[in-house]
Parts: C-alpha cells; structure tokens; sequence
C-alpha cells in the first residue's frame, strides 16, 4: 500500500481500520458463515426508496470484487447491510436538502454511496488517496451509473481543497482520529459547514478528549448523534459546526450561517 500516500493510510489504521472494510478485531465473527451473501432486508426500501435495485448491485459489487481486491475483510460480507451500507445511510437524516458532501478517505465508497443512493439530491463527491481504491470506485460509479465524483487525493493537499471546498458538509467513516479528522475537515468546509463523521463506541470519548482542538480548529457546537437505519446497526455520529475559519494573516473570520 505504498503510493506515495503511506501517512494518511497510517492514520487511517490508527483508528481502528485497516483500509479494507471491518476486520476491527472487536466483534466475535464466529458465527458468520463467510462464503454468503446477505439476503435484502425488508427495510431497505424504504432506505433507498426506487433506487433499492442499485443499492442490492452496489452490495453485490462489494461482497465480490470488493473481496478480491482486498476492500474488505471476507467476515464482513454477510454484513454489508446492517454495518455498512444501511449503517451509511443512515447519516442522511443529519444532512439538509440539495447539501454538497464531500467523503474523505472513501475507501470503498463509504458512507459516500450509499447515502448518493438513498439521497439523489445531494452532491456527492468522494475522496480517495490509492489508485486501487480510487479505480474500484469509479468502476462502482459507472456501473451504478450514478453521478458522483472522485477526486484522488488526500483531504489536506492543496488541490484537493481548491477543487472539493467550500463543502456544505464533510463526512467520513473509520478514518482517523477525530482531532486529525477534524484538521483534515475544516479547509474543505464552508464557513457554516459541518463535520459529520461517523464513529465507533468511542464517538463521545473523542469529543471529551479532542474538544479543545476542534475549538482551536474553529469548530462548535460539537455533538455526538446516535441514528439508525432499520434493521442495522446504530450509527454514532460526531457532528460539529465550522463557525471560524483562520484567515491569511492569522485572523479568524466568522460565517453568517447556510449560503443563500
């Protein structure tokens, strides 16, 4: 996993995740069976409403080529819908109509995706480091047939942030820690925008412990949200307002609310 991107896949390791999908050494997986697919829930269309069809391709997608490739562990195929996918979209009752969004560290398209697929209004655009990762999800993305971008990058690199900024929302998943997710965040967002990061059980440790860097960060009104999709598991979101920003000379300018 070279690349020329080995300290933002660091980082990501250093949150508990090791690129692929799950494998997070904290659950007993012992009694999944491996080799099969999961059946749809019964809630899932009312998730993805007429696009459930590609929510189903999208699973499909990840419980076989997302396996070959090494973008996820083989015990989290039978759980791609209530951990990961239904999980993911879940975040879609924190985010406003027509918002853009952008997915630092995607992975596999996640939370990205599915919340593209469960909310067509919003603007998707999802950013990826590795080659590898960034190929399998355009690939994902042209045989969805959805309209999402990526950009390859990392989140804190100057072209990144001249073509994703001004974000009216930065989300992420299993990326890194919340202070570096949080560093990471804030140059893409619009003053006014909001960090909305999907987290473990630790979610409110982090906020505990991080709270003085999100303020030197221009963050407020930090808060944890536990929401869920039926039939999967709760989602645990850090969601933080980006009320400052540092400006040229070190000065900080403070927004006036949502763009008109």
């Amino acid at each position: 996993m070279m690349n020329g991107h080995t300290d933002h896949e660091a980082s990501r390791d250093s949150d508990g995740s090791a690129g692929a999908l799950g494998e997070d050494g904290n659950r007993a997986d012992g009694d999944v069976d491996p080799t099969v697919m999961p059946p749809t829930p019964v809630a899932a269309a009312d998730v993805f409403g007429d696009r459930l069809a590609l929510a189903i391709r999208y699973v499909d997608f990840l419980g076989s080529a997302g396996l070959e490739r090494g973008l996820m562990g083989p015990r989290e195929r039978p759980r791609l819908w209530d951990r990961h996918v239904l999980n993911s979209a879940a975040a879609a009752s924190q985010l406003e109509r027509s918002e853009s969004v952008v997915d630092i560290g995607s992975g596999a398209g996640l939370p990205g995706i599915p919340l593209a697929l469960a909310r067509p209004d919003l603007s998707i655009t999802l950013v990826e480091p590795l080659l590898r990762r960034v190929t399998f999800l355009e690939e994902i993305i042209n045989h969805l047939g959805i309209d999402v971008r990526v950009i390859r990058g990392r989140a804190e690199e100057k072209s990144v942030i001249a073509e994703a900024g001004e974000a009216d929302v930065v989300t992420s998943r299993a990326v890194a820690p919340l202070a570096k997710l949080a560093g990471w965040s804030a140059p893409l967002l619009r003053v006014g925008g909001r960090m909305v990061a999907l987290k473990g059980e630790s979610a409110l440790e982090e906020v505990d412990r991080d709270r003085a860097a999100l303020r030197k960060l221009g963050f407020e009104d930090v808060r944890v949200e536990t929401v869920a999709a039926p039939d999967a598991e709760p989602t645990r979101l850090v969601i933080g307002t980006l009320a400052t920003r540092m400006g040229g000379r070190g000065s900080r300018s403070r927004g006036r609310g949502r763009r008109s």
